[in-house]
């Protein structure tokens, strides 16, 4: 699951760049949150948290623990926002010895799990890292019948000191995305070319709303979007 050893460094610059608005996404997160949840701390972990743009903008209104799989990612993260605790841990199994008020995965993170036994099994641990009447929230990736083999797809970042370019063509390997990223990157000390693989489970609805009821969770769908997806938004029960 570690996927970004080597493009850490360049993952927000390609995403801003291509017009991601973290401020407009953690204010609708933090607004569902407060429309479901029913415990009264303020406690969140953002899961899969990355280089921490949604804790950025999140602590705002809560506080915010992150937790990753990736060194590179969590490094940048700490940097952002030094006084926030960060965990290097597997989404899966993770277990932190306490538990929070709000627990988040966004992005599509959820979908890089390696089979749909793990992902019940993350789901399964946002339960138990949750307080009774706790809220997990959950933004999906690509849904099978939305996958395209063979689409290309290209993603640019023009800054003052740094170029770069990262293109791939996804297939499909039965319930996985296999996307082969092709990066070129020109600084002042030249031009340098590598390549991550990145693997992601195609889930389906049935997938999430079994996760959810099967993990104890009353589940809400389809009450904010982000990126143009629905969240899944869980509470739990108590």
């Amino acid at each position: 699951m570690i996927t970004y050893s080597r493009s850490a460094q360049y993952y927000d610059a390609l995403i801003t760049a291509g017009g991601k608005d973290y401020a407009r996404e953690s204010a609708l997160v933090a607004d569902l949150v407060e429309r479901y949840k029913r415990s009264p701390g303020r406690e969140l972990l953002d899961v899969a948290c990355g280089t921490g743009r949604h804790i950025e903008h999140l602590r705002e209104r809560f506080t915010c623990e992150g937790l990753d799989i990736d060194r590179g990612m969590l490094a940048v993260a700490q940097e952002r926002s030094p006084d926030v605790r960060f965990h290097l841990a597997d989404m899966i199994g993770f277990n932190l010895g306490r538990r929070f008020d709000v627990i988040t995965c966004l992005f599509g993170s959820i979908a890089y799990l390696p089979t749909v036994q793990r992902f019940e099994q993350t789901i399964a641990s946002f339960a138990r890292h949750l307080v009774p009447g706790g809220v997990a929230i959950v933004q999906p990736w690509l849904r099978p019948d939305e996958w395209e083999d063979g689409h290309p797809h290209a993603s640019f970042a023009d800054l003052p000191e740094v170029k770069i370019a990262r293109m791939h063509v996804g297939r499909r390997d039965e319930a996985t995305a296999i996307l082969s990223f092709h990066y070129m990157v020109a600084m002042r000390d030249g031009v340098r070319t590598f390549e991550e693989t990145h693997r992601l489970l195609l889930l389906g609805d049935e997938h999430y709303r079994g996760a959810f009821l099967r993990a104890g969770f009353e589940l809400h769908q389809g009450r904010a979007v982000l990126s143009g997806r629905d969240l899944y938004v869980g509470v739990l029960p108590g």
